[in-house]
């Protein structure tokens, strides 16, 4: 799992410098024209490691999420 910046060139999303292969599923975060979006350093690694939890299948699913917060209603 890997973080990168891309640009969008002619329709496309371009990633300078960034071996993807063909045929790669990427997710892509975009942001308004007036938005800003950073991350520290260590907001990438906890990013990294969040999505390795997921890969490992270490979730709860939209359903469980919503029926835990109704406890609170």
């Amino acid at each position: 799992m890997q973080i990168s910046t891309g640009t969008v060139i002619g329709g496309q999303v371009v990633v300078a410098g960034v071996p993807l292969v063909e045929g790669a599923v990427v997710t892509v975060l975009s942001r308004e024209a007036e938005e800003s979006f950073t991350l520290s350093q260590e907001d990438k690694y906890e990013l990294v490691a969040a999505l390795a939890q997921i890969a490992r299948g270490e979730f709860v699913s939209a359903e469980e999420l919503l029926e835990s917060l109704r406890k609170y209603d």
